[in-house]
């Protein structure tokens, strides 16, 4: 009879470990989550302008990577853009760290971007198409904006993928659940305000989880500051990393009654579904 490993090992599927915050310490970064069981970080790119870097830290630290123009940068980005990643995709598609198309999307949530949403879109298509044609799962963002990415998703069929920090009803969840795509849960749902995302946690199939931390972003509630403390105290808010999977874990697991180690096994086998190149990546 199989036992309950003393020792979960966990996948951080969204962590920007290419972001600024890390540049002091990097290596510390990784080897923090190393030391708390995440052994793999997937590492989304956001534009044309890190591809190579995101590559190269994934080689560097034995981790995977993805490749994508997020919906945050494609007002800056050039209309070749998209030309780049398809001819990234191409030259790297035998790079077995390359496991995904992302980030991509749409963002409702920042007005700027509200006041692109067509151009938004057009890359978010086009790179639903890309990602098609190179045979690969994508990382899609979702703000304020599962409707438009189903939309997308209805039109442009991918060999599935993961809903990056969903925060939707549980019918959207159930709409990308049916469409093979997995959906990310991270430093969010530690909050007992979030009872959105508290809930779809219970209540969505455990075939469809998988945990991230969208690190140095959405930091857990233990690392979370109020405006408030930061200005009366002069806290900063505490950076999010790639080891805070194992806590968030803790937390998820004890919110949907399921034991750790189960739920270890099942994200990171639902990790590897959904991302088939990690299976040759991790033990």
């Amino acid at each position: 009879m199989a036992t309950e490993s003393a020792s979960p090992q966990w996948i951080d599927t969204h962590c920007h470990l290419d972001a600024r915050e890390f540049d002091a310490d990097r290596a510390g970064v990784v080897q923090r989550a190393n030391a708390a069981g995440v052994t793999m970080q997937v590492l989304p790119a956001v534009g044309v302008f890190n591809f190579e870097t995101v590559r190269a830290l994934a080689h560097e630290y034995g981790l995977a990577y993805a490749l994508g123009i997020h919906p945050l940068c494609v007002g800056n980005a050039a209309d070749d853009d998209l030309d780049k990643l398809e001819a990234a995709l191409q030259a790297h598609r035998d790079d077995p760290r390359l496991v995904a198309v992302g980030e991509i999307g749409v963002d409702l949530f920042v007005p700027g971007l509200i006041a692109i949403r067509p151009r938004q879109e057009h890359f978010y298509r086009e790179q639903l198409k890309i990602a098609r044609r190179a045979g690969l799962p994508v990382l899609v963002h979702v703000r304020r904006s599962a409707d438009a990415v189903l939309a997308g998703l209805r039109r442009i069929d991918v060999p599935g993928g993961i809903a990056h920090a969903f925060n939707g009803s549980d019918q959207q969840a159930g709409h990308f659940v049916e469409r093979g795509f997995r959906l990310g849960f991270g430093g969010a749902v530690t909050f007992d305000s979030a009872r959105q995302i508290r809930h779809v946690a219970t209540t969505v199939p455990a075939s469809a989880i998988v945990l991230e931390t969208d690190s140095p972003d959405i930091p857990p509630t233990w690392l979370y500051r109020t405006m408030g403390e930061r200005e009366a105290h002069a806290q900063p808010q505490a950076r999010n990393e790639p080891a805070e999977v194992a806590r968030i874990a803790e937390a998820f697991a004890q919110l949907r009654g399921m034991p750790l180690g189960e739920l270890a096994a099942t994200t990171r086998a639902n990790a590897i579904a959904v991302m088939p190149k990690l299976a040759g990546l991790v033990a």
